[in-house]
């Protein structure tokens, strides 16, 4: 039986995937600096890894066929936890949203994970990677592609301590990576105002565009497009419980609701796709989960892929929407 290591598993979302593991009769360990908190969770196996003990981190890879790092900041955890991944052998998934870590990895590790004969999965999460399975699974039939808009729309966000930390650390960025004219653009870009249409009962609503997440690099790698963004409803960093929740509840940090729509230009068409769904936490434990599964199966190649280049987005998306972690809405296919 796959072995499946948690790293981070003593947070929310690490709970969550350890959980959703269980339920569907995997062998898991979990992981992450504290063990004492890890021995809280009343795990049968449980091995604590330091990030500044590369050791530690290599035995929890090789005692693994696959990692799920659950544990950001990533700009701080990821490096060593991928590294650890590629040197002991085993397949690595995360939930980073840093842009700049996920650059990271398609440009240094490809060869190394290949010749390791492991595949390395960034950003299978809820922001970054449902919006790439999203706007792969909207543009399959589409050609000529102008420019892909990832939207969320996302109510009643609890974030935990490690989400403030990571979204303060994306807007006090810079340094932004954007994709227009086909070809990544760097630099400050300028947040404007911008109006995007949900589907109703959502309709029309005030966007940060764009927003610094994955997707400007993700959906390139499978996606033939001139411009890529990711835009968020205004509302979600102004509503007051978001940025103070961090000791909230699971039940009340479960409570979130969310539409995410990728939409599609085309110089010969246009069409668009929908996500819908409460508790963002769980849609992005249960897609971390579905990954790491089919790469223990033999699902994927080696090497570093985005989830909508490396499984059938269409297919990914209907499988967890049968699960019920969300509604999926595609258009018809030709």
């Amino acid at each position: 039986m796959a072995v499946f290591a948690i790293y981070g598993a003593t947070g929310h979302t690490g709970r969550l995937v350890t959980a959703e593991l269980l339920a569907r009769g995997k062998d898991v360990i979990v992981s992450g600096r504290d063990p004492i908190a890890l021995a809280e969770l009343g795990q049968a196996r449980v091995m604590a890894a330091p990030l500044d003990d590369p050791g530690a981190l290599r035995a929890l890879a090789e005692a693994a066929d696959v990692i799920i790092h659950c544990a950001g900041p990533f700009g701080t955890t990821g490096l060593p936890v991928a590294t650890a991944a590629v040197e002991g052998g085993c397949h690595y998934v995360d939930h980073s949203v840093e842009v700049h870590f996920v650059k990271q990895l398609f440009d240094t590790f490809p060869e190394r994970a290949q010749r390791a004969g492991i595949t390395m999965l960034p950003s299978v999460s809820f922001y970054g990677g449902l919006g790439d399975l999203l706007a792969g699974a909207v543009a399959r039939d589409i050609s000529d592609i102008d420019r892909v808009t990832v939207a969320y729309a996302v109510h009643n966000w609890k974030m935990t301590h490690g989400a403030v930390e990571t979204a303060r650390l994306l807007f006090a960025d810079t340094d932004r990576i954007g994709f227009e004219d086909g070809a990544p653009r760097y630099g400050f870009v300028e947040p404007r105002n911008a109006i995007f249409a949900f589907p109703p009962p959502v309709g029309p609503r005030a966007m940060i565009a764009p927003v610094p997440f994955p997707e400007t690099v993700t959906v390139p790698r499978h996606v033939r497009t001139k411009a890529v963004e990711a835009q968020l409803t205004a509302r979600t960093f102004e509503e007051e419980q978001a940025f103070s929740s961090e000791n909230v509840a699971a039940d009340e940090r479960a409570a979130s609701e969310f539409t995410i729509t990728a939409q599609v230009l085309g110089a010969h068409g246009a069409a668009a796709g929908n996500l819908r769904g409460r508790d963002l936490w769980l849609a992005a434990a249960a897609a971390s989960v579905e990954a790491a599964v089919r790469l223990t199966e033999g699902a994927a190649k080696s090497g570093v892929a985005s989830a909508g280049e490396a499984f059938d987005s269409t297919e990914f998306l209907t499988t967890l929407a049968d699960r019920g972690i969300f509604t999926l809405e595609l258009p018809e296919q030709k």
